[in-house]
Order: structure tokens, then C-alpha cells, then sequence
């Protein structure tokens, strides 16, 4: 099974708001989901963006594959620098 952290779209039309899914990478984008480690929300500004770190790095060390927007926002928070870290380490 490969799982996939991905972007989750919920909001009225024109007015997006994503959370941030750890999800099977078959599923649909708005479908059934394993866990969900945060909330993205472009429309504020700055875009606000809240990430359960902890959650994030544990998935991304048990395999978890960051879609390319997810990994744009975790660079930005600074959760990818300590993946990297943490790998380094072992």
C-alpha cells in the first residue's frame, strides 16, 4: 500500500480551505483517509498553515510519500530539514 500525504479540499466554491491527509494513494483526493496532521488555508495573508509536526515526521519516516505542494509547505515550516536531519542521523 502506498501511502501518500496529500492536500484534502473542503470549502465552498471559490473559497478554498485544505487539510492536510495522510491518505492510501488510490484514494480518491476527497476520499477516506488514515490521518489527518493539519490544516492549509491559502486564502488568509500570509496563508495560514497549522502542521502537527510530530505526526508529519513520523509518517514521513515510516515511508509516507509527500505530494509536491505538501513538501512545499513542510520546506516552509521547516519539517523537512529535520526529516533530512533525523536521517542523517541513523
Amino acid at each position: 500500500m502506498a501511502v501518500r500525504i496529500r492536500l484534502k479540499r473542503i470549502g465552498a466554491h471559490k473559497s478554498p480551505f485544505y487539510r492536510l491527509v495522510v491518505s492510501d494513494s488510490r484514494s480518491p483526493r476527497d476520499g477516506r483517509f488514515i490521518q489527518e496532521i493539519g490544516t492549509y488555508n491559502p486564502l488568509t495573508k500570509p496563508a495560514t498553515v497549522n502542521i502537527d509536526e510530530e505526526q508529519a515526521l513520523k509518517w514521513l519516516q515510516t515511508g509516507a510519500q509527500a505530494s509536491d505542494t505538501v513538501r512545499s509547505l513542510f520546506s516552509k515550516a521547516g519539517i523537512m530539514t529535520k526529516f533530512h536531519e533525523l536521517k542523517l542521523q541513523k
